[in-house]
């Protein structure tokens, strides 16, 4: 073995939380905690996040490519438009969470999306508007189920209309688009 090469994915320290699910660990390893500022990648994880209100993430993750084929590989403007037809189509789809409310949720929070988009220039810059200097959060403080920001954020979605996103949801939604990045300190993944 020569001095530059990598450690084995085994060899590699990971946050707890992910535990030894495959697809969980790629999600960690590639995803979690990743800084985005991507108006589609929010929308999808806004979407994702909602529908897990109540459930485990895996279980979302699961179901995430049936999430992707339902609602327009979310396309925000798609999505916007959905009418009853979609609804009843959605709560047949055996390849998402089929919730009445949360799927009716998605589609008005696509509109409400858009509505943001429209009066800040583009989702990311609302988002960031509610961060410390407008950036991420880089210093793990310890675990959290929410924060200042993230009670600050989910009260403004809400005042406008927007649901399933409390500030537990919404902390989880920026722990997820590294917003903040909560990956402990001995993570390889940091």
């Amino acid at each position: 073995m020569t001095s530059d090469s990598r450690l084995s994915t085994s060899d590699l320290k990971r946050c707890r939380w992910c535990g030894t699910d495959p697809l969980y660990m790629e999600y960690h390893d590639k995803e979690w905690g990743k800084t985005v500022h991507d108006d589609d990648t929010f929308f999808e994880f806004l979407t994702l996040e909602a529908a897990q209100a109540g459930l485990s993430w895996i279980t979302i993750l699961r179901r995430r490519d049936g999430y992707r084929k339902a609602f327009a590989n979310f396309d925000v403007k798609k999505v916007a438009r959905f009418d009853e037809a979609d609804k009843v189509r959605l709560l047949h789809d055996e390849g998402i969470i089929r919730n009445r409310l949360k799927i009716s949720s998605a589609i008005r929070n696509a509109q409400l999306f858009i509505d943001i988009q429209k009066e800040f220039g583009s989702f990311d810059k609302y988002l960031y508007s509610f961060m410390p200097n407008g950036k991420p959060i880089t210093e793990y403080t310890g675990a959290h189920v929410s924060t200042a920001e993230s009670d600050a954020i989910a009260k403004d979605m809400k005042k406008r209309g927007f649901k399933f996103f409390g500030t537990t949801i919404c902390y989880a939604f920026m722990q997820a688009t590294g917003m903040v990045n909560d990956h402990v300190p001995e993570c390889s993944f940091r």
